[in-house]
Formats: structure tokens, C-alpha cells, sequence
């Protein structure tokens, strides 16, 4: 006679019945010993779902909390979609769109803004940092009450505020006047009767929008919260072990692919005017373009609310899923006093009374925090290459912002992306535990530490007449010559932009627009080169050429004197190949480690901690690394600026940087947190401290047979029998 068995009481609801046939109540020979077939092929503990029929049990499905459905409404059509792989793809919709959006589009378009809507530099930074703001406000929160609650809700809603967040990024777009400029501010030629843009300048302007951009980047933080928190440690639980690391380098590589696509798709949408039914007289390559920055939000914050549907259907275990928790083999690091057993009670984490001891258990952890300063420090060099990275090849390079982002997407994709998925793949197929993978993220960082030195190289600036080389530098003398050098050699630079030549002009600072002298020196704008007139328009590049140029010496190019072409002189620097490849290896390294340490932060906390110290990691990587990270770099930056934005007496923004001088101090910054990276693996590694049962052998991985399952500290089963998804896939 068939006896039924009930669901694990531990867990939060009964989810199927079993029929066990022919077999004792014990888990004897069924649990301790693996089946001949398992013997033979030495598989690892877990590796694919095992078969029911081996060990005598049959499935019964008759309870509906593990149907997928949105409350009564289950239809029996979409449970093909109960399943891992399905959660896995709408979290990597879910991911990609939120790394497209707030890792992409924000740092794309955030030049834009700025011009738009007449903010200055601080004032930008706000609203980027409003997001790690939000996120560092509700991660103790969600993380806590949401690790014991319904995942899957708390992710849907996330997402849906996600796309709420993006909607209002987009609002100012539609209730502000069309953006026109006029004619006159375009071109800016030399002109005896000239107005300051300053006069009649209405007071604040557009600025006081910031709110609804810090706004909309507030729902952000709060939407993505779950998705990285929630998000994983619902993956984790709801597949094999072995397995975990591949799905969540999947899912991390979706957040690292969605960057790539909003820089990509960021770039292309800037080369159309903001005013989409326009025909401006202007084009890309002019100051005073202002692309159109708001489709992305839209078209993402649209793409989210359609995704956030089907996450809000799942239920709060996957079919299958108890057999995986049951079967998982403790790593977390063992206290000294004991204290860690705390949290194996089962009522542990329920109660808003135990989050100080939750925090307490966390901070005594030496393992978790210093896998939580390395996060920092691999944090803060991301969030700052992201934000400047473009803008670092735009320098180096004299590309326009357009090529720079597009340039540093491809860059991304392959190399971030691949360095992600190959992480979580590279765990599984070494087996890798605890420690070895702390020390495969330490030689990772060791790898990427050695490649940063390619920031030694740097390109000459562009000559630059007033800033860098002086006017009528046409003749090239063993004087200008040495000019160049010492250039290179030290941030000196020139400040007259007024000389003889361009006297009569009115040239005002705040116009600026510059062009490449026919004697291949770039000017400020072709009021300071002294052009009185547009000569034509190339129909290759569309970019207008001017005349009458009287600061503009010799034939070099054209066989006239007095020309310039709009836009920046290109740069004759070769060293774009070699900077691009080593960079690829620092990008490729850097993310290769990262779902590496994500897998070792989830194995060395117990297991109901693991959303919560998900969280608490999220935010010492935050607060330490992702908010801190740009205004660093910003600053580093900032250092090496040769002319900064004049707004009406007011500093604005570095429109030209000291190549030389840049190079150095981001390769300092690199150096520094690259070295404490490493040190902090190290020290993670060191004073990792494995349960004694927990197999650590000098390969450190988890090879083990089922027939070896009985040595292993595998938790218990419940004394009435599991639960087995019989077509659960991996």
C-alpha cells in the first residue's frame, strides 16, 4: 500500500504529495547511497535532478501554491513556464533592461541634459548618485523582509517601479518649450556688432527640472533593488548548486550586456535632433546639439511594465525546488563562539527583532567583509569607467561623444559580457569551493592589476591656438616644437584666446564652437579664428567650412590660407589599437571575478541569511564603491582640465583635458584600488574558516560521489520524505 508523504513543515507552504512505493520510512539506502548508475559515472553531488523512480517515489500534483499564475488565475497553459529556465529569462529581460536604462542611457545622455536644461556639473552628479541614494535606503528593507517573504512579488513590483522611474525620466522632454537655437549662437563668426548670451538670460532657466530627473532616478534605486538581492538568491535556491553559478553568470552578464546596448543605442539616438519633427541647420558635431536623450527612457520604462507581469506570476518555490535546499552542502564560515548556529533556527529572520543580531552574525563574518571591501574597490573602478570611460577615449583620441560611447559599448559587450558568463562557468566546471574561488577572484585581480599599466599611454593633445600653442603658429619652428613638448610634459598651458588677429570680433567666452584651422591648430570657435563667412558645406561629412579666417595661417591642406572646417582637428595618435586591446583585458578580468565573488558571498553566510547579506553587501558596495567611484574619478579628472566652460562668469564643465596628465592620475587610481582588491581576496581567503566536514581538498573543489554523500554535512531531509519535480530541467 502506497504511503503518501507531506512537504518539508520548515518550508512555507505544501507544495505536492508523494507516493513512495515498496519502501520503508527511512532514508537509509535511498539517501545515504547512491544507485549503481550514479556510482559508475561518479557524478557530483547534485549535478542533474535525480529520478523519482530510482529511490521508489511518484509525484502527485494537487496542490496549487506552486502553479504559476497571478492569483485564481492559473491556467494551466503557461505552467510550461514554471520552470528555472523561464525565471531566468524574464530576470535577464528584467536585468538587461535595468542596466540598458540606468548603466547606459544616464551615463549617454547625461551631457545632454546638462545642456538642455542649463545644469551645471554638481547638479548632474546629484541625479546620477540619486540612484545608489535610493538603493542604499531600501536594501536593508527589501533584502530582510523580502529574503522571508514572497520573492517573486517583491521582484515584479520592483520592476514595475523601475518603469514608473523611467516614464518620469522622460517627462521634462514633453512639458518644456521645443529646444531651438538661433542662427547667430550656431555659428558664432567674427561679428563688430555682437551680444553676450548672457544679457537678457532668464534666471534658473530649465535648471529647476533636476527634481524630476533625481525623481525619476530615485525610483530607479528603489525598482532595482530586489533585482540583484531577491533576484539571485531566488535563482540559488530554486536549482541545482552546481548549477547556481552558470544561471546567476547569466543573469549578470544580461546587466552587463544592457549597458553595452545603451551606450550603443544612447549614441545613436543623440545623432538625432531632441525635437524629432525638426530640421535643425545644425549638426551632431556642434555644441549646441542636444540629441534626442529621452526615447531610451521611454521605450524602456514601456519594455518594463510588459515584463514586470509574467516575474509577479511565479510562485514563491518552483516545483522541485526543496530537493536542491535539502541536498546543499554548508560552506558557511564557522565563528569562533559558536554564534553562527543562530541562524539554523527556522524561526530565525522572521521578526524585524532579529535584524540587529542579523547584522551582528554578518559583521563578525571576516570572510564576508572583506569579500564586501574587494566588491568596493572592483565597484569603484566600474562605476567610474563607466561614467568617464567615453570620456577618456573622447580626449585621447579627439573623438566626437557620439563615436567615443559607441566605441566604448563594443568594448563592453564582449569583454564585460564574456568575462561574466565565463566566471559562473568556469566555478561550475572546476567545482570550485569557498576559498578556491576567493583565490581565483584574487588572480583575477592580480591579471587586470598588470594590464592597467597601459594607462601609461597617452596621445598628444591637439594643438589648441591660445590654450596649448600660441596664434600664427602656422610656421613649424624648432620654438613651437619645443612648445609641443613641454606640453606634453607638464599641464602648463596658454590663456590668451584674444590676440590681434581676432580683436575687432567680439568673441565672447561663452560661445563655444570650435574648428580645425587649415594649418592644423584647432580654435575655439571661427570667431577666434577671425572666419567672417561660411564658404560651402561638404557633403560627406556635412560639415560647414569657413572663409575670411584671419588667425588661420599657411596652406597646409587646402592651398589657401583663411580656412577652417568645423568640428575638432582629428588626432595623428596610432596608440588607439594597443590602449583598446589591454583595455579589453582589464574589462574582461575585472568582470570575470564577479560572479565568482557573488557565488563565495553566498556560500559563506548561511543560507537564511543569504538575502540579507546580499543586501548588506549591496550596500557597503554602494556607499562605498558605486557612489563615491565617479565623483573620485570626476575629480581625478578634473585635475588634469586645461579649459574649463565659462557660463556667464560661472565655471561650467572641462572642455579640454591634459592627455598626458590624465593618463597618470587614472593610472594612479587604477594602481591603488586594484592593489586593495587584491589584498582583501587575500585576506577573505586567509581567514575563511570551512565547517570541519566540509571538503577541502588542495584542488579545492566538490567532486564527490554520491556514494560519499553520507560524509558530507548535508542538511536533513524531513523525517516524512522530499519533494521531486519530475520534469525539472537544468
Amino acid at each position: 500500500m502506497p504511503v503518501l508523504l507531506n512537504a518539508d513543515a520548515s518550508f512555507s507552504s505544501k507544495q505536492e504529495l508523494l507516493d513512495l512505493q515498496d519502501c520503508p520510512l527511512s532514508r537509509g539506502p535511498s539517501l545515504d547511497t547512491a544507485s549503481p548508475v550514479d556510482s559508475q559515472t561518479g557524478s557530483p553531488i547534485g549535478s542533474a535532478p535525480r529520478n523519482p523512480e530510482k529511490i521508489g517515489l511518484k509525484l502527485i500534483n494537487t496542490n496549487t501554491d506552486q502553479l504559476c499564475g497571478w492569483g485564481a488565475l492559473t491556467p494551466k497553459s503557461i505552467q510550461v513556464f514554471n520552470t528555472p529556465r523561464w525565471v531566468l529569462f524574464f530576470l535577464c529581460v528584467a536585468s538587461f533592461l535595468q542596466g540598458m536604462i540606468i548603466n547606459g542611457f544616464i551615463n549617454t545622455v547625461i551631457t545632454s541634459i546638462e545642456r538642455r536644461f542649463d545644469l551645471r556639473s554638481y547638479q548632474a552628479g546629484l541625479i546620477a548618485s540619486s540612484y545608489d541614494i535610493a538603493a542604499c535606503v531600501c536594501l536593508a528593507f527589501v533584502s530582510y523582509f523580502g529574503g522571508t517573504g514572497h520573492k517573486p512579488r517583491w521582484l515584479g513590483w520592483g520592476v514595475l517601479i523601475m518603469a514608473l522611474g523611467s516614464l518620469m525620466f522622460a517627462l521634462p522632454h514633453f512639458t518644456t518649450p521645443p529646444y531651438q537655437v538661433s542662427l547667430p549662437e550656431q555659428t558664432g563668426m567674427c561679428s563688430a556688432n555682437r551680444t553676450s548670451p548672457c544679457q537678457n538670460k532668464e534666471a534658473g532657466g530649465l535648471s529647476s527640472y533636476r527634481f524630476v530627473f533625481m525623481l525619476g532616478q530615485f525610483l530607479h534605486g528603489m525598482g532595482a533593488t530586489p533585482l540583484y538581492t531577491l533576484g539571485v538568491t531566488y535563482l540559488d535556491e530554486n536549482v541545482n548548486s552546481n548549477y547556481a553559478p552558470v544561471y546567476i553568470g547569466i543573469f549578470y552578464t544580461a546587466a552587463i550586456v544592457g549597458p553595452a546596448a545603451g551606450y550603443l543605442l544612447g549614441g545613436y539616438f543623440l545623432n538625432m535632433y531632441t525635437e524629432i519633427y525638426l530640421t535643425p541647420e545644425m549638426t551632431p558635431e556642434n555644441p549646441h546639439w542636444v540629441g534626442a536623450w529621452w526615447i531610451g527612457f521611454l521605450a524602456g520604462g514601456a519594455a518594463a511594465l510588459l515584463i514586470a507581469f509574467p516575474i509577479l506570476g511565479y510562485p514563491r518555490q518552483l516545483p522541485g525546488s526543496q530537493e536542491y535546499v535539502a541536498m546543499r552542502v554548508s560552506e558557511a564560515h564557522q565563528l569562533k563562539d559558536g554564534s553562527h548556529t543562530t541562524a539554523s533556527d527556522p524561526q530565525f529572520g522572521k521578526s524585524v527583532k532579529d535584524m540587529p543580531r542579523s547584522v551582528l552574525l554578518l559583521l563578525k563574518n571576516p570572510t564576508f567583509l572583506f569579500l564586501c571591501l574587494a566588491g568596493a574597490t572592483e565597484a569603484t573602478l566600474i562605476a567610474g569607467m563607466s561614467t568617464f570611460g567615453p570620456k577618456f577615449l573622447e580626449s585621447q583620441f579627439s573623438l566626437s561623444a557620439s563615436e567615443a560611447a559607441t566605441w566604448f559599448g563594443y568594448m563592453v559587450v564582449p569583454a564585460g559580457g564574456g568575462g561574466t558568463f565565463l566566471g559562473g562557468y568556469i566555478v561550475k566546471k572546476l567545482n570550485l569551493r569557498c576559498r578556491g574561488i576567493i583565490r581565483f577572484c584574487m588572480m583575477c585581480a592580480m591579471v587586470s592589476l598588470l594590464a592597467i599599466f597601459i594607462f601609461v599611454i597617452h596621445c598628444p593633445n591637439v594643438p589648441m591656438a591660445g590654450v596649448t600653442v600660441p596664434y600664427q603658429s602656422g610656421l613649424k619652428t624648432k620654438q613651437q616644437l619645443d612648445l609641443y613638448k613641454n606640453l606634453n610634459d607638464s599641464p602648463s598651458k596658454l590663456s590668451s584666446l584674444e590676440v590681434g588677429c581676432n580683436a575687432g570680433c567680439s568673441c565672447v567666452r561663452e560661445l563655444y564652437n570650435p574648428v580645425c584651422g587649415a594649418d592644423g591648430v584647432m580654435y575655439y570657435s571661427p570667431c577666434h579664428a577671425g572666419c567672417t563667412s561660411i564658404n560651402h558645406t561638404q557633403l560627406s561629412t556635412g560639415k560647414q567650412v569657413y572663409s575670411g579666417c584671419s588667425c588661420v595661417v599657411g596652406n597646409v591642406s587646402w592651398g589657401e590660407e583663411g580656412f577652417a572646417l568645423a568640428g575638432k582637428c582629428g588626432s595623428s595618435c596610432h596608440h588607439m589599437p594597443a590602449f583598446l586591446s589591454l583595455l579589453f583585458i582589464i574589462i574582461s578580468f575585472t568582470f570575470l571575478c564577479s560572479i565568482p565573488a557573488l557565488t563565495a558571498t553566498l556560500r559563506c553566510v548561511p543560507d537564511s541569511q543569504r538575502s540579507f547579506g546580499l543586501g548588506i553587501q549591496w550596500i557597503v558596495v554602494r556607499t562605498l564603491g558605486g557612489i563615491p567611484g565617479p565623483i573620485a574619478f570626476g575629480s581625478v579628472i578634473d585635475l588634469s582640465c586645461l579649459m574649463w566652460q565659462d557660463k556667464c562668469g560661472e565655471q561650467g564643465s572641462c572642455y579640454l583635458y591634459h592627455n598626458s596628465a590624465m593618463s597618470q592620475y587614472t593610472l594612479v587610481a587604477g594602481i591603488l584600488y586594484k592593489v586593495l582588491g587584491t589584498i582583501f581576496f587575500l585576506l577573505a581567503s586567509i581567514l575563511y574558516q570551512p565547517p570541519p566536514e566540509s571538503p577541502q581538498s588542495s584542488c579545492e573543489n566538490t567532486d564527490h560521489s554520491m556514494e560519499h554523500v553520507s560524509d558530507l554535512p548535508v542538511k536533513d531531509l524531513p523525517e516524512d520524505g522530499f519533494i521531486v519535480n519530475l520534469h525539472a530541467r537544468l
